[in-house]
């Protein structure tokens, strides 16, 4: 999957267009670089292989927050079915989320003392909520769900 690619600091914009300024580091529109292959998405959804289970976000969506009872929903996301390393040599970076395509949070994660996961607490309801993880070997990987 194709993608604008901040050369600073990751990010991916996935609108179609690089930004005029990174919303992640603030970097200059042309600090950006076009990647046909930025986002891995999996060959065959119904039938994934090690690495794709391994990466590819899981996203939980629980219509009642448990912290914000009125207004608020929580997105949980782990990375892949098969629990992601997160050593040194081997791990998550950043989980970035996104909603209808805008960047909405980056979540940075330490190999010795986070696990593969992270979760918000969304305002809105509606819209289509993206995730892009970062491993430090196999690239990022991507899984979008309807709000």
């Amino acid at each position: 999957m194709e993608g604008f690619v901040c050369k600073i600091c990751g990010f991916i914009s996935i609108d179609g267009t690089a930004p005029d300024k990174c919303p992640v580091c603030g970097a200059p529109k042309g600090s950006f670089e076009m990647k046909q292959d930025a986002i891995k998405i999996p060959k065959d959804v119904n039938n994934l292989t090690e690495l794709e289970k391994k990466h590819i976000p899981v996203i939980t969506l629980v219509k009642k927050c448990g912290l914000i009872p009125e207004g608020c929903q929580d997105v949980q996301v782990k990375m892949g079915e098969i629990q992601h390393p997160m050593l040194a040599e081997h791990s998550i970076v950043h989980i970035d989320f996104y909603i209808d395509k805008k960047v909405i949070s980056r979540v940075i994660l330490t190999p010795d003392k986070l696990n593969p996961a992270a979760a918000l607490h969304l305002k809105v309801t509606n819209g289509k909520l993206a995730v892009i993880e970062l491993c430090n070997i196999h690239g990022a990987w991507i899984k979008e769900i309807d709000l």
